[in-house]
């Protein structure tokens, strides 16, 4: 009782006794380190707990007290200083001096150790040499202090020898900002740039080096650098380098197995620590929302079982793996200690690793028996330790955990002991496929370009379509493919040169005949089935997802797209096609209301010929979703792409006609805007038009289409999307670790040339600083260059009119306008005839500034500093547009404030403000950023369709079927 860690136990388990709290408790232990301030602790901890049931009256009476009372500062002070003391249980020091005491004590215990640097994200460069210059600090600091220690055999040696005493573990994502699985080649090089002066320390002064594993996303390369690094003639014949292996993923044994043959051929054992893996949550939830394979047991006793056949294939391999049994859990623990004794694995050939902090009397119990324990040991500054405290609090919390129930008087050890096996049979299977979201719909998964094979599909697929550069297209009228002059040149925006294709550039002339065919198809298209019209597009998405890679590649050649963004492009284009067709299916039930007497049904009916003029910038995505739009409800189509990417437009074309849809109902329609946009527009015949595109083109479209020419019997209907000047708030609060990010994806991501990417950033001045620092460091370390490379990550703008707009547009700033961050274009190799705009962001900017108010479409960030939350509200809704919005924050209420008061159709939370997902995340503003429809939600289709109510008088000579009946009057009565 009079031990302090006794009472830290006590504490957790009150609080892990109440799953609101828990939650509440690790949020504000996350928050806690930014908040500045006894009143912004105290803010956050009544946001936090004023509504958990099990906090006692004392408690919620001071969090709703005067925060600058001595009640409010003590109970900031006694936040601050308990998380403090926290975070010290499971985090051994801030600097070498302060861990130098800690491992000194460590050893005093009997213990080895292995010194991890706390630190969950790099954004740029200079942050990556930061991180390897403290490693390069560690091992020189620590080398000779800890190698003159008197030796301590069981920690000092193995079954062979001295062993390194000087322990790290590090993660490599950390040593390179742009660490990239889907570019395996570019990540190893930036790597092993900072990692192999970390390797040459190590070697000559002794000491081991682990390679961390992190995100099932990075396992692969991490793997493939790590095996690298270690066959290079330098460090091939040295054994003081390990790896992990998870034993929670699928196929942990299978790499185990590699990794033995690997071993083998490289001649030099190395060690490998065997862990269930501590991020299964995310991978759960991160798998669940991309629609891919999970790929970690979900099941704990499957884990169990998977770790103890894991310790079995290492110690029966322990010449050539050396293993190091990282486990809190006594069966795991026993279970390799007998399988070592069946296969007389020699006592200093493994070792057993617990965290700092945890399990402290397991620890002991195993020392003293005479096995090796080695603690892993964390250390760091707080804030980038907070990440890693909470998942140890989630490990000590969670249900399934062993220390949280072996602590528990009442648990049964023949069940914490059994055998993972029975433990599994006796729990429901695991349940691999989660029912699809509403009404049977899922989103078409993106690619993993983390998979070889899907990285060689697309590499594949760019050589395909370089073969195919400089084709002929042709327009398509009533089925008929038509090829007047071919005046209308794609090139690739990469480099300005490149054909990527010839399409014809559509006449007026064109333009009547394309209606014409459109209207002559209506009749009988309309009068095809709803189902029969849901099957075309099905088809369709089908067709899409078969050329896939292929016509990804097209979209890096013609619009210059990454790879992931070309492939969530045609993802995009599946969803649209499958969920119009689910949403369709429900549209055409119709809606009856009867009463007695009168059968009532609403059902719907298309408008006629719909002209859609889409965008270059989602070249496949948007002009397919508007057009499925119109197809799928009956009516017919007009298709105009964009005249930058006629190519695409002619692929979609084709996949339409492959469906089998007939003709005239789709017409395709190549050309410029501005000379066959105003025939369509005003025709006559026209019912329907959706448009995406500038402010200026549709605002112009909504106009002329509000006119009624002489045989024109209906009025037209506008759809338009017309972009946005998009803010995202970084509140004081804010995790800059996600802020950074979200902030630099959603300005840079495609040259910033999405209607919904972030170009202005709107940060409280108490994080104002700190924020620039690390959004400075993070532009100045992009990738720019051409597309069809997987590590870039700017490309080109589209044509060398945007680039000179948005150069013109920045000439005339305002005095206090400062350039804050950029990159010079002559440090890449870049092509001379390229649409490159380097990414830039300023400062000093203000609301009157055109950078605050103007819509560049292109990779330019605003910075607008505020002082309050409520201000920075106000700021990001001074515009003309309201399209999308994003917050950073930690607290509760602003985040309930930013819910209430943001004016956009799309608000993220601390996330980025790009990247829309069909049914997920409809898309769509209001203001000037368009008439307030939402494409890819539930409502879009009916702005496609007119609503026909039928009312039917069914009484008949006072007879109506159906009608209740009173019971017949009985005879007597």
């Amino acid at each position: 009782m009079f031990s302090k860690r006794f009472w830290d136990d006590r504490l957790m388990e009150w609080a892990m006794g109440d799953e609101a709290l828990k939650v509440q408790a690790f949020r504000f232990v996350d928050v806690l380190p930014t908040l500045r301030t006894h009143r912004a602790v105290t803010k956050h901890l009544r946001e936090y707990f004023t509504d958990v049931s099990r906090l006692p009256a004392p408690a919620r009476l001071a969090l709703n007290g005067d925060p600058n009372s001595m009640v409010g500062k003590a109970l900031a002070v006694g936040a601050r200083w308990n998380a403090r003391q926290m975070a010290e249980r499971f985090i051994a020091g801030e600097t070498v001096p302060e861990v130098l005491k800690t491992v000194r004590q460590l050893r005093r215990e009997g213990f080895a150790f292995t010194l991890d640097l706390l630190g969950e994200a790099v954004v740029s460069d200079i942050e990556a040499d930061q991180y390897q210059q403290q490693y390069l600090d560690l091992i020189e600091g620590l080398s000779e202090a800890v190698n003159a220690w008197p030796e301590n055999e069981p920690t000092d040696t193995d079954h062979v020898g001295p062993i390194p005493r000087v322990n790290v573990s590090l993660k490599l994502s950390a040593l390179f900002p742009r660490f990239n699985p889907a570019d395996p080649s570019g990540t190893y090089d930036g790597v092993t740039e900072r990692l192999r002066p970390i390797l040459r320390l190590a070697k000559e002064r002794g000491a081991f080096v682990n390679f961390d594993m992190e995100q099932y996303d990075f396992k692969a390369i991490t793997l493939e650098i790590a095996k690298r690094v270690l066959i290079e003639e330098e460090f091939r014949d040295w054994p003081d380098a390990g790896l992990v292996i998870q034993a929670y993923l699928r196929d942990a044994e299978q790499d185990l197995e590699d990794l033995n043959r690997w071993a083998n051929d490289r001649g030099t054992p190395i060690t490998v620590r065997l862990v269930k893996g501590a991020y299964w949550d995310y991978e759960t939830v991160t798998a669940a929302a991309r629609g891919w394979p999970v790929p970690v047991y979900t099941r704990k006793p499957d884990s169990d079982a998977c770790f103890e056949r894991c310790t079995r294939f290492l110690m029966a391999n322990h010449e050539t793996l050396r293993p190091a049994i990282a486990s809190h859990n006594l069966r795991s623990l026993a279970h390799a200690e007998a399988v070592a004794e069946a296969l007389e694995v020699p006592d200093g050939a493994w070792e057993v690793q617990m965290l700092y902090g945890m399990a402290g009397e397991q620890a002991e119990l195993l020392r003293d028996a005479g096995r090796r324990v080695r603690i892993y040991t964390p250390f760091g500054e707080p804030i980038p330790g907070m990440a890693y405290l909470v998942r140890r609090l989630l490990e000590n919390s969670s249900n399934d955990s062993f220390v949280r129930h072996a602590h528990d008087p009442d648990a049964d050890p023949a069940e914490l002991f059994m055998n993972p096996v029975t433990a599994g049979d006796a729990e429901p299977p695991e349940q691999l496929e989660t029912n699809p979201p509403h009404g049977g719909f899922a989103n078409e998964p993106l690619t993993d370009f983390a998979i070889a094979e899907n990285r060689d599909a697309m590499l594949a697929a760019l050589e395909q379509v370089e073969g195919e550069l400089g084709g002929e297209y042709s327009l398509v009228i009533d089925g008929r493919s038509v090829q007047p002059n071919l005046n209308l040149v794609s090139r690739d925006p990469a480099d300005g040169v490149t054909v990527i294709g010839k399409a014809p550039a559509a006449t007026p002339r064109d333009a009547d005949s394309a209606v014409a065919a459109a209207k002559k198809a209506f009749p009988a298209w309309m009068r095809t089935g709803p189902e029969h019209r849901c099957e075309y597009l099905e088809l369709a998405a089908d067709g899409l997802r078969h050329r896939r890679f292929e016509l990804s590649a097209w979209i890096v050649r013609e619009v210059g797209k990454s790879w992931g963004e070309a492939d969530a492009d045609v993802a995009e284009a599946i969803d649209f096609l499958n969920y119009y067709a689910q949403q369709m299916r429900d549209l055409a039930a119709g809606r009856v209301v009867d009463v007695p007497g009168e059968h009532n049904v609403l059902s719907y009916r298309p408008r006629g010929v719909a002209v859609v003029i889409a965008p270059w910038n989602f070249p496949l995505a948007i002009l397919t979703g508007m057009t499925a739009a119109a197809l799928v409800t009956g009516n017919t189509v007009v298709m105009k792409p964009a005249e930058q990417s006629p190519v695409i437009g002619a692929l979609l074309m084709d996949v339409l006609r492959d469906a089998g849809i007939p003709d005239g109902v789709v017409n395709y329609l190549p050309g410029d805007g501005e000379l066959i946009g105003p025939p369509l527009v005003k025709h006559p015949d026209v019912s329907l038009v959706a448009f995406t595109g500038s402010r200026e083109v549709g605002l112009s479209i909504n106009a002329e289409a509000a006119k009624t020419p002489p045989g024109q019997d209906h009025v037209k209907t506008v759809l338009a999307e017309m972009g946005g000047k998009n803010a995202v708030i970084v509140d004081a609060d804010a995790d800059l670790d996600e802020a950074v990010l979200g902030v630099l994806h959603s300005a840079f991501d495609y040259a910033g040339q999405k209607c919904s990417a972030c170009s202005r950033a709107v940060v409280l001045a108490d994080c104002h600083d700190e924020f620039m620092k690390r959004l400075k460091g993070a532009v100045e370390s992009l990738e720019i260059g051409e597309p069809k490379r997987p590590g870039v990550q700017v490309g080109p703008v589209i044509d060398a009119d945007s680039k000179a707009r948005i150069e013109k547009a920045l000439k005339n700033l305002g005095e206090e306008v400062e350039l804050a961050a950029t990159l010079d274009l002559s440090d890449f190799d870049l092509p001379a005839k390229g649409h490159y705009v380097p990414p830039r962001v300023f400062t000093g900017v203000t609301q009157d500034d055109p950078l605050a108010n103007d819509e560049l479409f292109g990779p330019v960030l605003a910075v607008l500093k505020v002082k309050t939350f409520a201000e920075a509200i106000e700021v990001a809704n001074a515009t003309d547009y309201a399209l999308t919005a994003g917050v950073f924050s930690r607290s509760p209420e602003n985040l309930e404030t930013a819910r209430r008061e943001l004016v956009a159709g799309n608000i993220y939370l601390n996330r980025g403000c790009t990247g829309a997902l069909v049914n997920r995340q409809p898309f769509g503003g209001y203001k000037l950023s368009g008439v307030g429809t939402k494409a890819g939600g539930p409502d879009y289709l009916h702005q496609f369709l007119v609503p026909v109510n039928v009312t039917e008088n069914t009484m008949r000579r006072g007879f109506a079927p159906g009608a209740a009946k009173p019971s017949a009057p009985q005879k007597g009565e």
